[in-house]
């Protein structure tokens, strides 16, 4: 099948969309409206594929686009949010696989995104399957830990103890009146403070606010801890608990994402959260890599475990704006020879110079490249997070002047690793 038999536009029919989602996933099919199953992905930012004598009743292939604004380095050692186009709800129906149907979807998204008013050059997503998206010029751009602690897990800060004391807490359930906005300004909080973190627009709250009447089944409602200082939320962590017994003694499960907030507020929180009654075990994932949760442990064999995956991939759809809108943490002058099949704009020799403030200037040459690579090793190493020098050990990335890779890793890189990103 050529590409020209695949024809990739906007998805006009909610109900075909929501089908074809539902036939690549197999989840249990919710009894909620359409509607409020595709909230949080505007109806404008909704595509399929279509194939020549496809099923009627669903699409080829869908994708959808979260918008979002990504932490990046910003100037002074601060950070900067940026638009960003969050890639999500993507899926080939089982019967047009390895035909091009992924290929052509993602095509369109970058061309979809090179064009879009006010301008984005950054797309991002979480893999379902790390080995796809690479393909496609996606970065592994951050790593994420879950991490499992025993109740009462001791937490040692000493140099934290007074700012953590002066945090209280306060329970509430992700369905109480205006959480999606306080959970909302929590994120944007957090994002002031850390690379690497990503926001949605409000409507995306509103779903996670409304959850699904299946995934309640047999399950206890999500409940949110807020932190507060002088009357204002300063951060939140949200949890579920799993009730189990053993030998008639309550040996219950925590689950919960990394709290938000700044170091003494995360603190405060997992204090709390590690103090539960009738529990045994709470479970912490998306926490970053160089989050302090393991040094106020005491390292990963005072866990109970401790496992990494990848967290958020970002592709540079517009290479030269997306390196020139973050921040750099030092000079260099490096001419860098960029392969990109999928966005051929990218395609070619680059001089990134970049000055003593960390402002840098990106602008096509025809001089002699010191370091060729794929785009995709721009986009792991745009937050700071993935090691170029460690790339060309591995023999990803080509250095043809000895030192380029490592001038323009100490350019790029930042003073700790970006943070995990929420799912969207």
């Amino acid at each position: 099948m050529t590409d020209h038999q695949i024809h990739v536009d906007r998805a006009t029919d909610p109900e075909r969309y929501l089908a074809t989602d539902q036939t690549v996933w197999f989840e249990e099919i919710s009894s909620q409206p359409v509607d409020s199953q595709l909230r949080g992905v505007p109806e404008r930012l909704r595509f399929a594929a279509d194939v020549d004598g496809s099923d009627p009743g669903t699409y080829a292939g869908i994708y959808g686009v979260r918008p979002l604004t990504l932490s990046v380095p910003g100037p002074e050692r601060g950070v900067r949010q940026l638009p960003c186009a969050g890639l999500t709800w993507v899926g080939v129906h089982p019967d047009q696989r390895r035909k091009g149907v992924l290929t052509a979807m993602l095509g369109h998204h970058f061309e979809q995104v090179h064009e879009e008013e006010p301008a984005t050059h950054v797309s991002a997503l979480h893999a379902s399957e790390p080995a796809i998206y690479g393909r496609h010029g996606y970065g592994l751009a951050s790593l994420e830990q879950e991490v499992t602690l025993g109740r009462g897990t001791t937490l040692t800060a000493p140099h934290l103890e007074e700012a953590a004391a002066a945090v209280s807490t306060q329970l509430a359930t992700v369905t109480d009146p205006g959480m999606a906005k306080r959970i909302r300004a929590c994120e944007l909080r957090c994002a002031a403070d850390s690379v690497g973190t990503v926001v949605g627009e409000e409507d995306f709250y509103e779903r996670i606010c409304d959850p699904q009447p299946e995934n309640l089944r047999g399950k206890e409602p999500v409940r949110l801890l807020f932190a507060r200082r002088d009357g204002d939320d300063v951060g939140v962590v949200a949890f579920r608990r799993t009730q189990k017994w053993e030998r008639a003694r309550p040996g219950g499960e925590v689950s919960l994402d990394a709290p938000l907030g700044e170091p003494a507020v995360r603190l405060a929180l997992l204090r709390r959260v590690l103090d539960l009654d009738l529990v045994g075990t709470v479970k912490v994932s998306t926490v970053g890599v160089d989050d302090p949760l393991l040094h106020w442990v005491g390292g990963p064999r005072a866990a109970s475990d401790v496992a990494t995956y990848d967290s958020l991939w970002v592709r540079l759809v517009d290479l030269p704006e997306a390196l020139q809108d973050r921040a750099w943490s030092g000079p260099c002058d490096v001419v860098v020879e960029v392969t990109d099949t999928a966005a051929p704009w990218n395609e070619g020799s680059w001089r990134i110079h970049v000055d003593d403030t960390g402002r840098a200037e990106v602008e096509r040459t025809r001089a002699e490249s010191a370091v060729r690579l794929p785009v995709e090793a721009l986009g792991s190493a745009y937050l700071g997070g993935g090691n170029l020098v460690a790339m060309l050990q591995a023999g990803l990335v080509e250095e043809r002047r000895v030192g380029a890779v490592a001038e323009l890793w100490r350019a790029l890189r930042t003073e700790v690793a970006p943070a995990a990103a929420m799912g969207f």
